[in-house]
């Protein structure tokens, strides 16, 4: 069992492709994209964390889409940290879990992996090495080395492992306000 980590889909969200630079023709090009990467990933044994900002757009407010496109993602466990963009009729989806914020029980961690769609300055064992994911800024801001962005616009539209952001985020230089908020760290 693997834990996968993805954030920021917008599946259904036309205006996503040429704000975020998305490689895709239209919609229905970058969900097919974006469920193909999923299951290219996600086995049938894995956990799916979408870590907000599922669907957005007119076709969010169709019960019947959103639950066909649910219905197509890998997985036996699937959860969604809720997003700016994730309503009432997203988060009703049959989702194994739905939170504004978690500490996921990685097994390839040693540590609580704390998810939340915004970054954040501090979290529960962020001292002792613990990796904050989140999403919300698309290709905007990468992370630091201890806060990774997890959003499909800045790893090639696809989901992530732990070990996979723990390596990305130790390349990356400690956030400006570390020292600020985690004196001792």
């Amino acid at each position: 069992m693997t834990f996968w980590y993805t954030a920021d889909l917008h599946f259904g969200h036309e205006s996503i492709i040429p704000n975020a630079r998305r490689p895709f023709r239209d919609t229905a090009h970058m969900d097919a994209a974006l469920i193909e990467a999923l299951w290219q990933k996600v086995g049938p044994e894995d956990d799916l964390w979408i870590i907000g900002d599922f669907a957005f757009g007119p076709k969010v407010k169709d019960p019947d889409w959103l639950l066909a496109l649910f219905g197509q993602l890998p997985g036996a466990r699937r959860h969604l940290i809720v997003g700016n963009h994730d309503g009432p009729l997203t988060q009703a989806l049959p989702w194994d879990s739905v939170s504004l914020l978690a500490e996921a029980e990685d097994p390839a961690a040693d540590l609580p992996v704390t998810l939340c769609h915004y970054p954040m300055m501090t979290w529960n064992g962020a001292r002792k090495g613990a990796l904050h994911l989140f999403g919300h800024v698309h290709g905007n801001w990468q992370g630091s080395a201890n806060s990774l962005n997890v959003g499909v616009d800045v790893w090639n539209h696809a989901p992530v492992t732990i070990a996979e952001a723990a390596r990305r985020a130790k390349a990356l230089p400690k956030h400006k306000h570390w020292k600020d908020v985690e004196p001792r760290a």
